[in-house]
């Protein structure tokens, strides 16, 4: 049984989404502020100071007596953290994007242990976008060429966004083939005509875009455009808080975005 408040624990709590969700749910009158999992500097210390919340760099210790864990620590983090969170046995949200095939292998192995919810993105309006662009996809057919264009701030250090690589992987299911065959990530020179069922990508980094994706659906004669704009990170906070709030009532499992928004 869950306290009237639910006790969230925030790992990567000094980076940029970390920071987002850290005064969100500072604001949100059913959830408080567990820990951070983070180095301390200003910024956090005195959020933490004002919300009675702890800060540590150790996570065995910070998220022992928590409610739901929300992780954007960054790939790297978050694998690092995949045996303590074993050991916890708290329900895990993690949003960090750049995770490679055998680190989702490794996080789909939490699921006998506590709820693991993964999602490369949080803001519910991508998440409807996916499941048009899978619908679009699969009516379309290979008569429209597919294209991803993606644009994001210059501190970016993955590409394409995780994002793009899930509308891509929605626009293939969609048709029923393999993103892995069918995707062209860069061009450069004598390239020769497009491939056919070629899927590809475009990314754009600079200044400090919260996130752009547009999906184009290029037939003959015309062209479909399916995009999303964000305009800040909060979006992607509020999306994560709500997966929070879901993941703390289910049993053990593997979750995603569809299973909170029931599409």
């Amino acid at each position: 049984m869950l306290d009237s408040q639910l006790k969230i624990c925030v790992v990567g709590a000094s980076g940029r989404m970390g920071r987002e969700i850290m005064h969100l749910v500072a604001t949100d009158p059913d959830t408080v502020i567990h820990s951070a999992i983070d180095k301390i500097d200003n910024e956090l210390a005195s959020l933490a100071s004002s919300e009675h919340c702890t800060i540590t760099n150790n996570l065995i210790e910070g998220a022992a007596d928590c409610d739901v864990i929300i992780d954007f620590s960054g790939a790297a983090g978050t694998v690092s953290n995949l045996k303590a969170y074993k050991a916890l046995k708290k329900p895990v949200i993690i949003g960090s994007t750049g995770l490679d095939g055998s680190a989702l292998q490794e996080i789909a192995l939490l699921q006998s242990y506590m709820p693991v919810l993964v999602s490369s993105n949080m803001s519910v309006g991508v998440n409807v976008l996916l499941k048009a662009i899978e619908m679009a996809s699969r009516a379309l057919g290979e008569d429209f060429d597919i294209e991803i264009f993606e644009a994001h701030h210059k501190h970016k250090v993955d590409a394409p966004s995780g994002t793009a690589l899930t509308m891509a992987e929605a626009a293939a299911h969609g048709r029923g083939v393999s993103l892995q065959d069918n995707a062209v990530y860069s061009r450069e020179g004598h390239t020769g005509a497009r491939p056919e069922g070629a899927i590809g990508f475009q990314v754009l980094r600079g200044g400090d875009i919260a996130g752009d994706h547009t999906v184009f659906f290029c037939g003959v004669g015309e062209r479909i455009e399916m995009t999303h704009r964000a305009s800040n990170r909060t979006i992607f906070a509020k999306g994560a808080l709500r997966c929070a709030k879901w993941i703390a009532h289910q049993p053990n499992g593997l979750y995603g975005m569809n299973d909170v928004l029931g599409l």
